[in-house]
This record gives C-alpha cells, structure tokens and sequence, in this order.
C-alpha cells in the first residue's frame, strides 16, 4: 500500500465513524403511532370540552362562595378563599375573562364598603390564572384582571390611590389540580391589606 492510499483510507475510516457517532448522538424524534395520535386528539377534546364547560359554569359546583359562610356571624372568622385578607372576599372570573361576573359583584360590593369605612387600609389587588395559556399570556391577563377590579372599586367610591395591582399569572396557584374545579379556584383576584 503506497502512502497516498494509506491517507484516502484513513481518511474514509475517519469520515465513516465520524458520520457514525454524528448519527447516533442526535436524538430522533418519535413519531406518533395510530393509537398515540388518537390519544393527543382525545386529549384535545377533553380539552376543549373543560373549557366550554368552563365558559358556561364559571365556578366549580363544589366551590362554595356565600359571603355569609366566609365572613361568618362570628367574631375572628376567618376567610379560607386564596391569600385574600380577612374580611375581604376574593373574587372568581371566566375562562379566559377579566370582567367582574354577575355572582361576584356583591362580593366586591363588600370589599368596597369596608374600605370606605376603614380610610386608612390599603390594598394590594392580585391577579391570578389557571395554568392553561402561555406565561406571558396569563401575566397579561392577571394584570387585566386586578386592573378591573381596581376600576370596579373605585367606581364605588374607593380612592385609587389606596390601590395597588399586581398581576401573579399563573405562578401562584390556590389548586394545584388539574381539573375544572382546581382552575375556576385559580382564576381569581386576591385582595390583600397591605397598611
């Protein structure tokens, strides 16, 4: 073997098992089968049921949100509802909504009557989402979110000033599940005393 055929071998071996270890380092996608692509639909459309559901319910039926219950006729009661402060009432919205619903708008009546009466409370409103949506998405939402509940409360006669918002997207969850009663939990504005 003369030395010119030496090196084109040499170099045909190294080119074949770098190409070889090339090959084999790259991870290869896997491809859907007949059944895993069936699943991702149906998985689609479970989807997209919980959230017509969601549309149509607004809250989860096993959620309760009678004020009488959280606010109690006894002294001290204390409110269970997300990181809201006694005895404010946090406040639930649509799928994919910011707009203060019908069913809450007496709760926020409350709040808004205790602030009246305590001139010197000030509050922070904190939005939040359900883990469905992109990040930046729900952020945005959550902004909308305690922006509207601040518009509500001032319309009542609250001074903005006395108002902060701050929008926690979906990082900050009440329900960790991943159900529709675990997400209409989430989709909610705190109200939470801060002097």
């Amino acid at each position: 073997m003369t030395k010119g055929e030496f090196f084109r071998l040499l170099a045909v071996v190294t080119l074949t098992a770098s190409l070889s270890i090339f090959a084999s380092g790259c991870g290869k996608k896997k491809v859907q089968g007949a059944d895993e692509g069936e699943a991702v639909a149906a998985d689609q459309e479970s989807i997209d049921a919980a959230a017509e559901a969601d549309a149509r319910s607004g809250i989860g039926s096993e959620e309760s949100l009678a004020s009488d219950v959280s606010r109690g006729g006894e002294a001290g009661a204390v409110i269970l509802e997300g990181r809201t402060s006694s005895p404010m009432l946090p406040i639930y919205f649509d799928f994919d909504k910011f707009n203060v619903r019908v069913d809450q708008r007496a709760r926020i009546e409350e709040d808004a009557d205790f602030l009246k009466q305590r001139l010197s409370v000030r509050i922070r409103i904190e939005g939040n989402c359900d883990e469905r949506g992109t990040n930046e998405y729900n952020m945005a939402l959550g902004e909308r979110r305690a922006r509207s509940a601040k518009k509500y409360l001032t319309n009542l006669g609250v001074e903005g000033s006395r108002i902060e918002t701050i929008s926690y997207g979906e990082e900050k969850p009440l329900n960790y599940g991943h159900d529709e009663l675990s997400w209409s939990q989430n989709r909610r504005d705190d109200f939470v005393i801060t002097r």
